[in-house]
């Protein structure tokens, strides 16, 4: 039951709805089971057999309240006959047994009504804190984790919460009422019999919880296969381009199909567990009445027990009551399992430690002065060191261009620089400050970083420039659109910066995505501009265009440029040439040409052409 606390946790900001919800069920508890015994006097009148009390009872202490209650009961329903006859005293008690089942589900739906608030309410904090979670942790969890099992803790795990675990609270809190208040009643007509139905139901419950037992890990990966064809439809979706030119349809389909149908094993065997909860319990609930009626019925024809016939059928009826809420408990206890499966999930991506966070007592660094510098820096993602004891300077205003083929190491550094990862070794410095010592906020809020994906969103142009820059005017969004070649494109849009550009930038060019995400750079306006094969994915014609806005934009800026084409590194202050994580060559265009080393080959190969 611990991840049953957990989720619970989340109940403190709504306790006034947990309040309100136990005061109702209280009522609810009492009316159900007054409800039930106002038969008994209705038995004893169609029996004839009804208690004539002439004395009206003396109040004699709490300790014989129970005894002075029903016989002020008696003595009313006494002088209601003797004054009225007993059709007026029938009709009287069934309006009053018809006023109890009133209220009892009047407090029912009042309990049912606020327990929403608490139930919605969880809801929505579990997924804003999921959310919340998965920003703020850092990239290199996401590598190792499918996206659609991220997208599936999020839906289907939260929704199998809130119908598994937060519908059973209301069970928690009003059935055990019902069975306290129920059973001490019961204890009161006749402890003998109370005793047996002891014996009786523990019995019965061990039988049902030997059910559950695997219950909850075929919940768990029932669920975790919901990620995985929830990661197989955001692939899909992805990649139907690559899927219908390579005619590979079947091949996803089978796939898919394969991890549905693991699927569909997993919660059909779920559900059978689930489902035969209630008539296991029914059953065994109907045998222990048939027991207490063989029992009780012996007691009463012998005249051995302190219930006469209709306080017998009465005492069942009651004992019915508890009955119910029981059954309910039982299934109620089975739902919890379930869910706790889901429970473990979500609490498995909130209680998970992010790495790279600020030290208490960073500081916040608002400008850039000096030189960035790589410290004799070591890293590895997994099991190998991508860099190893490197180091480099870059000074402010200077353009440095970071070549090398594929796995050299280079983008690695633009991840290190803006704290994606953390170093293994050796500091990243900004201005003798190492970057841990800076709160990330501040840090990334120097820097402007255009990647080889232009990363857009669901919006409209002017929301997706100003994206880190919210309080941007409309003039500032035209003069960095400009800035970056993209306002022509944009004027000849419909509805111009209004324009929604779909998921992803969907109804774009690669050109023109990409200056959209040069156009939020140049707004944010940074002293530090990381470019990240930037022009690399493009056609001739939009390199150019977005070439030039690149010049343009770092004008007066310190670049770390990391590229394939030569157009986009000629110019550099220092071209800095990298080979399986070390430095090989350095220095400017022309320089390393004459030397005819590892930049000459790279440039010979097409590889910077």
């Amino acid at each position: 039951m611990s991840y049953f606390k957990d989720i619970l946790k989340y109940e403190k900001k709504y306790r006034k709805f947990t309040l309100l919800n136990i005061l109702f069920n209280i009522f609810y508890a009492l009316f159900n089971v007054l409800s039930v015994l106002a038969f008994i006097p209705v038995l004893n009148i169609l029996f004839g057999k009804e208690e004539k009390v002439i004395t009206k009872p003396i109040y004699e202490g709490i300790s014989s309240f129970g005894t002075y209650a029903e016989n002020s009961f008696n003595y009313f329903i006494s002088q209601k006959i003797e004054n009225e006859g007993q059709i007026n005293t029938l009709l009287f008690i069934c309006l009053l047994a018809l006023s109890l089942f009133f209220l009892k589900n009047l407090f029912r739906y009042l309990a049912s009504y606020v327990i929403t608030f608490l139930r919605t309410g969880i809801v929505k904090d579990l997924r804003d804190k999921l959310y919340n979670k998965i920003v703020e942790l850092p990239v290199s969890y996401f590598t190792e984790k499918r996206k659609g099992d991220i997208i599936a803790r999020m839906t289907s795990d939260v929704q199998e919460v809130e119908n598994s675990i937060l519908s059973s609270v209301q069970v928690i809190v009003r059935e055990p009422l019902t069975v306290i208040i129920s059973i001490s009643l019961m204890l009161f007509m006749s402890v003998q019999l109370t005793l047996f139905v002891f014996i009786l139901l523990p019995v019965s419950g061990f039988i049902i919880s030997s059910i559950s037992k695997k219950l909850k890990s075929k919940s768990e990966k029932a669920q975790k296969e919901t990620g995985n064809f929830l990661s197989f439809i955001e692939e899909t979706l992805t990649g139907l381009r690559i899927i219908k030119g390579f005619n590979a349809e079947k091949i996803i389909e089978e796939k898919f199909n394969n991890s549905t149908l693991k699927f569909r094993q997993l919660t059909t065997s779920v559900f059978h567990r689930q489902t035969l909860a209630s008539p296991m319990s029914e059953f065994l609930g109907s045998a222990t009445i048939i027991a207490i009626l063989w029992y009780g019925g012996v007691e009463v024809l012998n005249k051995t027990s302190p219930l006469d016939s209709s306080k017998f059928l009465g005492y069942i009826l009651l004992f019915y009551t508890v009955l119910n809420p029981i059954k309910l408990i039982t299934t109620t206890f089975y739902n919890i399992k379930k869910g706790e499966a889901s429970a473990a999930r979500i609490m498995e991506v909130l209680n998970t430690e992010n790495s790279i966070k600020d030290k208490p007592n960073a500081i916040v660094k608002e400008n850039f002065e000096n030189e960035i510098e790589f410290k004799n820096i070591s890293f590895k993602y997994k099991d190998e060191y991508v860099l190893k004891d490197f180091s480099l300077t870059v000074k402010k205003g200077e353009t440095v261009a970071l070549v090398g083929q594929s796995g050299s190491g280079k983008s690695t550094l633009a991840n290190l620089i803006t704290r994606f990862y953390d170093v293994n070794k050796g500091a990243v410095l900004i201005d003798n400050k190492n970057i841990k010592d800076v709160t990330k906020k501040s840090l990334r809020g120097l820097m402007g970083i255009v990647s080889q994906d232009s990363i857009l969103f669901n919006d409209t142009i002017a929301n997706n420039i100003k994206l880190g820059t919210q309080n941007a005017t409309d003039e500032a969004i035209l003069e960095a659109s400009i800035i970056a070649n993209a306002n022509e494109f944009i004027q000849d849009l419909p509805e111009k910066f209004n324009t929604n550009i779909g998921d992803g930038g969907g109804t774009l060019s690669g050109g023109q995505k990409q200056r959209l995400s040069i156009a939020r750079a140049v707004l944010k306006n940074p002293p530090i501009m990381i470019l990240d094969e930037a022009t690399s994915a493009l056609d001739t014609e939009s390199e150019q265009l977005v070439q030039t806005a690149l010049e343009k934009m770092m004008q007066n800026r310190t670049s770390l440029v990391i590229a394939h084409r030569l157009s986009t590194i000629q110019n550099a202050d220092k071209i800095v040439v990298m080979k399986k994580g070390a430095i090989v060559e350095q220095g400017k265009h022309e320089e390393l040409l004459a030397k005819k080393g590892e930049y000459f080959k790279l440039v010979t190969m097409q590889s910077l052409s």
